[in-house]
């Protein structure tokens, strides 16, 4: 009997999704079965999810081939028509229990049956908080507080394939995360789509800021709490006192800023200038001098010169980055970004090496500056973990189980990661 496999693409918050579709599946008896979760950000995670598919049908030519993720709830026509593929289910209908009943009932695929299940993510208004046990692995965990985003930047297809912002309310949340913690995970991390949004649509006022309170309160078994990527600009007070005052909080925050030049800002119609963004790093190593941040920059964006660009290239520097995403502009149809004047191609990769060898050397610098340094090493395997600010740390022999917490020193580093050496 044949396994289900999940192929997931993107964020993660798709990589929870997947784990409750997984769950889902479970107990529907769904087996036999290739789910791939697809991503929408770029035309590059689309040709990928294609690919899969079509790989996934040639080392699996009996299984059910499912689509799903953003690309399907976007596009689904462009997967329907692909042989490979049995069904097309929507972001909403991935998250519902009836759906994999649906899919593991006799004749999937045949002529008689709807292979399209999407419907209109845009009147979905709330999300509900799933419990999931696991992830497969010890390490950490991830957990859903928010989905979907009001927000229209010019250059992003993902509002379309993801609905309006709605939070999970708080308690939901600190029911999933003390279970999890419950389970042997020592570190937990808040996901969503526009995490900085979290709370807007719930009763009272609760924020994000708030909302991490109430989690590092109610659940004081948690070691580790980390936040996935926020939008700086819109930080609320409780966050800013959090990151301050919480050892817990871990100190490490990627950063949704794709742009050091205003006038790219503008017209990415994004809610910070640059300006915003230096005083934000400025002002959280001010009360966390040990935070490290990561950030999504674009390379390329429509109408961008040589001068913006070399904004966004120094950006690196007066903020102090340490971990960068570089995406190369990809024009998203159906979005303003596509119909404004488009960077060469050429010019466009250029920018992106030169954005990704700055954030090489960034990412150098803060490795060597840590020699002789005492840190925490979540382990995700027997011989390489994360340390709080998310840097990852290696060592040459076997330290411990997956899932525990190591206590080392930092003794050099490769230039993409630090070599450790634990405390006896």
């Amino acid at each position: 009997m044949s396994e289900l496999d999940i192929i997931t693409f993107g964020c993660r918050l798709n990589t929870f999704e997947s784990e409750v579709m997984r769950k889902h599946a479970d107990d529907a008896g769904l087996i036999d079965a290739v789910i791939i979760n697809t991503c929408a950000v770029t035309n590059e995670a689309v040709r990928q999810a294609r690919q899969a598919i079509r790989k996934a049908r040639r080392e699996r030519p009996g299984a059910k081939i499912v689509v799903t993720g953003c690309a399907a709830q976007i596009d689904p026509h462009q997967f329907a028509c692909m042989d490979e593929v049995d069904r097309v289910i929507g972001n909403q209908e991935k998250l519902e229990l009836q759906t994999f009943r649906a899919l593991g009932a006799p004749g999937l695929g045949t002529d008689d049956t709807e292979k399209v299940i999407v419907d209109d993510i845009m009147s979905v208004t709330e999300t509900a908080g799933h419990l999931i046990e696991g992830f497969g692995g010890r390490a950490r965990a991830y957990v859903q507080i928010q989905n979907g985003c009001d927000h229209r930047c010019t250059f992003c297809i993902i509002p379309y394939g993801r609905g309006p912002s709605r939070s999970v309310p708080a308690g939901e949340v600190v029911t999933q995360v003390r279970r999890l913690v419950e389970n042997g995970y020592r570190e937990i991390v808040l996901t969503g789509v526009d995490m900085t949004a979290y709370g807007k649509d719930l009763p009272g006022a609760m924020t994000l800021g708030k909302l991490v309170q109430t989690v590092l309160r109610l659940v004081p078994d948690l070691p580790r709490l980390r936040l996935s990527s926020i939008d700086s600009v819109e930080a609320d007070e409780d966050l800013i006192a959090a990151i301050a005052e919480e050892e817990r909080l871990m100190p490490h925050l990627h950063l949704s800023l794709q742009s050091g030049d205003d006038l790219t800002l503008k017209r990415m119609k994004r809610r910070h200038a640059r300006g915003d963004s230096v005083a934000f790093c400025e002002a959280m190593r001010r009360v966390r001098p040990d935070i490290v941040f990561g950030a999504d920059i674009i390379a390329g964006f429509p109408t961008e010169s040589d001068v913006m660009f070399q904004n966004s290239l120094s950006l690196v520097d007066d903020c102090g980055l340490t971990f960068l995403h570089v995406f190369p502009f990809s024009p998203r149809e159906g979005t303003p970004a596509a119909r404004m004047p488009q960077v060469h191609g050429t010019v466009i990769s250029e920018r992106a090496r030169a954005l990704r060898a700055k954030g090489a050397m960034a990412l150098k610098s803060h490795l060597e500056r840590a020699r002789g340094r005492r840190i925490s090493v979540l382990m995700e395997t027997d011989r390489q973990g994360r340390s709080p600010d998310f840097t990852p740390v290696r060592f040459h022999i076997d330290q411990s189980l997956e899932g525990a917490l190591v206590d080392c020193v930092v003794s050099g580093d490769n230039g993409t990661a630090w070599f450790a050496e634990a405390l006896r």
